[in-house]
């Protein structure tokens, strides 16, 4: 009778050096493209650079007040949403502030004034709302002290927050403001507006916006301009 062999047992062996120190440099490249891709990705969002919309004639935009004796038309369009308000890097919305894109077109053949223009947000329980100044958004960009932004008996100057906030950021609030002192015959001029509408669950229903303070060349004022904003609440959805 033929004995049975003894099973063999085969013992793991590491690898050569040479071959260990190579595996150990591919992992090492392998998980230094992937940290940076993950880099540049998050760098990339950082820098990310306010460009301000194209604006479209006013007469386009679902929510506007035609003047066709002046030949002046004002738009708004609200950037309530989230996949419109992607082209900010800062989230007004979630701070309290709603960003309206206000467009005014000239079509008449002499420039008419904003220099003295008056723009308000009136809310449907009738609270007039002025736009905010870029200092009340570094206020609230900064986080002040919920008393911060109260009004005082005695008019105290208020601190400037600038350095509490991003350059960024500061950038994008000047870059992204309605900042047109005129608009020239056959133009349209367009910027943006922020308004606090903090503690309003429903900004926009039943909203008017109102602009008034427009001249002509001869420097009468115009009619003042009221926009629904109900208009662009139930306008038809644009196909993607």
């Amino acid at each position: 009778m033929i004995p049975k062999a003894a099973p063999r047992h085969h013992r793991w062996r590491s690898p050569h050096p040479i071959i260990e120190n190579m595996l150990s440099q591919r992992l090492l490249l392998v998980t230094a493209i992937v940290g940076i891709a993950a880099l540049s990705s998050v760098v990339c969002l950082a820098s990310k650079e306010f460009v301000m919309p194209t604006a479209q004639p006013a007469k386009t935009y679902p929510a506007r007040d035609e003047h066709p004796m002046e030949k002046v038309t004002v738009a708004v369009d609200p950037y309530d949403m989230a996949d419109k308000a992607n082209i900010f890097s800062v989230h007004y919305n979630d701070l309290g502030f709603m960003p309206l894109f206000v467009v005014v077109t000239n079509d008449g053949d002499q420039p008419v004034s904003l220099t003295d223009m008056r723009p308000e947000l009136i809310t449907a329980d009738r609270s007039k709302i002025p736009p905010a100044t870029p200092d009340d958004i570094y206020r609230r960009l900064s986080h002040p002290s919920a008393s911060a932004g109260r009004p005082t008996p005695i008019p105290f100057p208020t601190k400037k927050v600038k350095g509490a906030v991003s350059k960024q950021a500061q950038e994008e609030v000047q870059s992204a403001q309605f900042g047109a002192l005129a608009v020239e015959p056959h133009a349209t001029q367009a910027g943006f507006m922020f308004f606090d509408v903090s503690g309003i669950s429903t900004p926009l229903a039943g909203a008017h916006f109102y602009l008034l303070g427009v001249r002509d060349a001869k420097g009468n004022e115009l009619m003042y301009f009221e926009v629904p904003l109900e208009k662009y609440l139930s306008a038809p959805a644009k196909p993607n």
